[in-house]
């Protein structure tokens, strides 16, 4: 009996030895490319991909994406934002700093009046509508040049702009001092905001400059210029 036990015991412990060494080797698992990084950087994820229709934030967001409206405003080119004194073109409103160097009888604030000039002492006027703060300092030095100072130095800056001017929906319509960077939106803030009746998303802008006045449909973050007039219209519903 003792015999035949053991071809059976050595075979069964053949197949429990050959399990146990038995283990898996090692798989090197590429960490699959997350929605996140393919919204981001526009690189196709190299994992799995989940079927669409699945809930969660990520295709939530990716949906909200591509269903949200792009180039809705385009602000026409004659309207540039931003704020860069040395193309500014001077107006009515506008004060001026003017130093004339070792002059102090004719260093002084100028505000420009509404014909479009300042009047300084020995000068008089001159003209400063729609020159820019370059131009109008050459100006005063060609006219001191004339006849009262030899060698004139003469700078110009701006020391405040002209007002704005907000119409329509808004708490408190009206002319407000401009301060530099400012946006539409920041204008309706200080105009006591909108009143319950007005059109939120978009304004209409009319900004003049030397060639004429404008009109520009434009969305709240649209940077404002000096003398610019808004107008917040009603809404339909």
């Amino acid at each position: 009996m003792r015999a035949l036990l053991l071809p059976v015991i050595a075979v069964f412990s053949t197949i429990l030895l050959s399990g146990c060494m038995h283990t898996a080797s090692p798989v090197a698992v590429g960490q699959p490319q997350s929605d996140l990084d393919t919204m981001a950087y526009g690189i196709p994820s190299t994992g799995p991909v989940a079927a669409t229709g699945q809930g969660g934030a990520i295709p939530a967001l990716r949906d909200a994406f591509a269903a949200a409206p792009r180039g809705a405003y385009v602000i026409p080119a004659g309207y540039a934002p931003g704020r860069n004194e040395s193309a500014y073109h001077l107006d009515a409103g506008d004060k001026l700093r003017v130093v004339v160097y070792g002059q102090e009888g004719l260093t002084n604030t100028y505000a420009i009046d509404a014909s479009g000039s300042i009047t300084m002492p020995l000068i008089g006027s001159v003209p400063a509508r729609g020159r820019t703060t370059a131009g109008l300092a050459a100006e005063i030095t060609a006219k001191l040049r004339n006849g009262y100072i030899r060698e004139p130095s003469v700078a110009v800056e701006i020391e405040a702009y002209r007002p704005f001017f907000i119409l329509g929906e808004v708490q408190a319509p009206g002319q407000y001092p401009y301060v530099p960077n400012m946006t539409v939106e920041s204008a309706i803030a200080i105009a006591g905001g909108f009143s319950p009746r007005a059109r939120r998303d978009i304004v209409i802008l009319t900004h003049t400059d030397p060639s004429g006045a404008a009109r520009y449909e434009v969305p709240l973050g649209t940077s404002l210029k000096p003398g610019d007039t808004i107008q917040v219209g009603e809404r339909w519903f």
